[in-house]
């Protein structure tokens, strides 16, 4: 079917004319021996723009967190991470499985805020000890919500005093920071590191970004190694990502627009309950009633020429990104209502 109007995830755009011409024109070498000049760019931007003293490219958002967590704990070590996170949700368990360190969960709320209370109550000094806590922003599974400073800082102060590193997920921080109107390394000055996804909002189609201290981040390439992330002439993937950062995070703001008004377009349609958690950036979740069974209702959704996704049966989720535009909201708003009627009158 022709013009799909895709909102399954930020992850499905398509590289440019533009991106793909800066691939084509990429200069590469070997990158683990630190010789492929795109990515030593890349790297370099990368740390500037989270206000950290060094970064590491590596080709996902798991793979960078899965680092991360190896980097900062030693086997036996525990991670406090949220229960609704996408580390304890969607990411294998892959890094509490090889690190061999525990999880412990504490639970967000509906927008992703996770009780200063909780963190202290959580945190234990002896084994197994706290070594790291990870917050996410923005937050995937509740809202895409953007977790502003005075959250993160109040966390990173409970860490501080205990001698606990704070490692943010920041797939989509570069959306928290526009939604906050204000930039990525303030957001995160707090965290000893932060990772973040080039493949999402951003627009590129390969890689993410683990940022830090010098010293962690050379215990990171060491770690990026073992569990088989380290590349050769990665630069030709490192240009899209470059070119992503610094040309596309400007219009991030349009993408919220977007969700905005996906969001009010479908509010009040029958069976529809929007997510208390609003709409802060990129993402539009709500619930289906019961009577609209949620396979059923994406399943017909999509043979009209609309894609979506959902965290469970009934809860649906839809991203807007740099190939969606205002007229794909307005078409897809109405093929959401035009569905839900369908299925109304098929059940009465």
């Amino acid at each position: 079917m022709n013009n799909i109007i895709d909102l399954r995830s930020d992850t499905v755009t398509k590289p440019s004319q533009n991106m793909r011409l800066a691939i084509q024109a990429a200069e590469v070498g070997d990158d683990h021996s630190g010789e492929d000049p795109s990515i030593n760019r890349l790297e370099s931007v990368a740390a500037d723009f989270t206000g950290k003293e060094a970064a590491l490219y590596v080709p996902s958002g798991t793979m960078s967190n899965l680092v991360a967590l190896l980097t900062h704990c030693q086997r036996g070590d525990e991670v406090i991470t949220g229960s609704e996170s996408h580390i304890n949700n969607h990411e294998g368990m892959g890094a509490f499985t090889l690190g061999g360190f525990s999880v412990r969960t504490v639970t967000n709320d509906f927008r992703g805020r996770i009780n200063p209370s909780d963190i202290t109550d959580a945190c234990r000094q002896e084994w197994p000890r706290t070594k790291v806590i990870c917050l996410e922003n923005t937050h995937n599974r509740c809202g895409g919500s953007a977790i502003p400073k005075s959250d993160i800082s109040e966390i990173a102060a409970i860490a501080q005093e205990r001698g606990i590193q704070l490692h943010i997920d920041g797939a989509r921080i570069a959306n928290a920071a526009v939604a906050l109107e204000t930039d990525v390394a303030s957001l995160v000055a707090d965290a000893d590191s932060v990772s973040f996804c080039f493949s999402k909002g951003l627009g590129a189609p390969v890689g993410s970004v683990l940022c830090g201290t010098r010293d962690f981040i050379t215990e990171a390439r060491h770690n990026r190694r073992l569990v088989g992330g380290a590349m050769r002439q990665g630069g030709v993937i490192a240009e899209g990502a470059y070119y992503a950062l610094t040309h596309n995070f400007d219009r991030l703001a349009e993408d919220h627009e977007n969700a905005q008004l996906l969001r009010h377009r479908i509010e009040g349609l029958p069976g529809i309950n929007l997510d208390p958690a609003g709409c802060d950036t990129n993402l539009v979740f709500f619930d289906l009633d019961l009577e609209f069974d949620g396979d059923a209702f994406r399943s017909k959704l999509s043979e009209l020429g609309v894609r979506c996704s959902g965290t469970s049966k009934q809860r649906i989720r839809m991203a807007c990104h740099l190939d969606i535009s205002k007229g794909d909201v307005e078409r897809a708003a109405k093929l959401i209502a035009q569905t839900l009627g369908e299925m109304e009158a098929e059940s009465s």
